[in-house]
């Protein structure tokens, strides 16, 4: 779905986390990103694929990296996500798509012989340069640690 591999440079973004602070791809300078895109907070597939990331958090940080959780919710159902599963990352309220446009992970879906618009479970790993290392598509919402760090 995405136009977005290894190797090209992730798309500059700045948006309103749930609190509303402001994040931007340079934050991240020097540091390594898993930057994951979901359907919808509180759905059950979105929640096993968050929690599974926080199970692992340690394991991330260890590693160098920082995690980053996008959808297009408000900020005010991203709050009620994170608090409710006490998530160690922040996650972006992209209500207006820029961020989930920008990594091209919006588009038609199929669900139940339905065709309608949404995101596109995606998982980009970024270097410290803001490079994507990695794009991951086909995401294994309960293993999807392993995924990223193959381990």
């Amino acid at each position: 779905m995405t136009h977005l591999k290894a190797g090209d440079k992730a798309p500059d973004f700045t948006a309103l986390d749930q609190d509303g602070n402001t994040i931007t791809l340079n934050d991240y300078k020097g540091k390594k990103l898993v930057l994951f895109f979901y359907p919808k907070a509180s759905t059950p597939g979105c929640t096993a694929e968050a929690c599974n990331l926080n199970d692992n958090y340690e394991r991330f940080t260890a590693n160098g990296y920082e995690i980053l959780g996008v959808s297009a919710d408000s900020a005010k159902r991203q709050s009620n996500f994170k608090n409710k599963y006490t998530f160690q990352y922040p996650l972006l309220a992209d209500e207006d798509k820029a961020v989930i446009e920008a990594f091209g992970v919006w588009g038609p879906k199929k669900f139940m012989g339905k065709v309608y618009d949404g995101i596109h479970r995606t998982t980009f790993v970024i270097d410290e340069n803001g490079i994507i290392e990695d794009v991951i598509s086909k995401v294994k919402t309960k293993a999807h640690s392993e995924q990223i760090l193959g381990e």
